[in-house]
């Protein structure tokens, strides 16, 4: 699973390893549980919504496919 973080500041997503995303979500909210957090995140992006944690917002990698129409 290829899970993609931006923080407000940025315009680009980034895929991020789990170790990374550890490292962001203690970042985020402290020493409340990080495991846990990223497994409730995991559990809300596979159903292709956009979570944000603090400052940062995670997905799926294209989860949000273009819009884009053939005619």
């Amino acid at each position: 699973m290829n899970i993609q973080t931006k923080y407000n500041y940025e315009k680009n997503w980034s895929t991020s390893s789990k170790k990374e995303l550890l490292k962001i979500i203690e970042e985020e909210v402290g020493n409340a549980n990080p495991e846990a957090t990223l497994n409730y995140v995991i559990e809300v992006i596979t159903k292709g919504k956009i979570i944000s944690v603090g400052s940062c917002k995670f997905r799926i990698k294209n989860a949000n496919p273009s819009s884009k129409c053939n005619t």
